[in-house]
């Protein structure tokens, strides 16, 4: 089905953020949303990442943007081997992957967080965070 401009700007954003994430580190759909300043919309991360194109022919695909290092704190891929494959994926990548009491599969924030203010490539581009005050501390915290 064909998506409507914003919505395919959306995901977009949402492509373009997770790749920013680097190598070994992870952080949530929520992160991603505060991200690219839609911070009420963390379940949209999950959807554009669920619909990541496999064609390598397009901008963005399965192959380009690390979809493993964004990951959903409620609840397992909808995929039936999904969460196995995002924490082989993350292991391949030196993070620790463990195994909670209830099987749920967990990662050491503490360790493998990624939570910056903001992207990268905003930060090099001057990007001035909303909600600050102007000298490089947010006024929310």
């Amino acid at each position: 089905m064909p998506r409507t401009p914003e919505a395919q700007a959306f995901f977009y954003a949402v492509y373009a953020a997770v790749q920013e994430i680097p190598e070994g580190k992870v952080t949530t759909y929520g992160h991603i949303a505060k991200l690219i300043g839609t911070p009420q919309r963390p379940r949209q991360v999950g959807t554009a990442l669920k619909h990541l194109p496999a064609d390598t022919s397009l901008r963005y695909h399965h192959d380009n943007v690390p979809w493993q290092r964004s990951v959903e704190l409620t609840s397992q891929r909808s995929q039936p081997d999904g969460a196995r494959n995002q924490a082989a994926s993350l292991q391949a990548e030196g993070v620790v992957v463990a195994t909670g009491a209830l099987g749920e599969l967990m990662v050491d924030f503490a360790e493998y967080g990624w939570f910056p203010r903001l992207l990268p490539s905003d930060e090099a581009a001057g990007v001035v965070p909303e909600n600050s005050d102007g000298d490089g501390e947010s006024s929310e915290e």
